[in-house]
């Protein structure tokens, strides 16, 4: 599963992940995509964020299971 919560991003931003993830609340993205589109949904993210902050959480092996990227 993916995760990706962006604040005070542009409107054109929260557009293009809602092709790829559903919106569950505002600025908060969820789904299953595999890595190499999670990788272009984040290069996109760091791309358009502007003086916004993004957080992009993810399933990686390890002991918590769990990746996190900041933006």
């Amino acid at each position: 599963m993916t995760v990706i919560i962006l604040t005070a991003c542009p409107e054109g931003l929260r557009g293009h992940l809602t092709q790829w993830l559903l919106e569950i609340s505002a600025g908060v993205y969820v789904g299953h995509v595999n890595s190499r589109i999670r990788q272009r949904l984040w290069s996109r993210v760091v791309e358009m964020a502007g003086p916004g902050r993004a957080l992009l959480v993810y399933q990686q092996p390890g002991e918590q299971r769990l990746c996190f990227q900041v933006h």
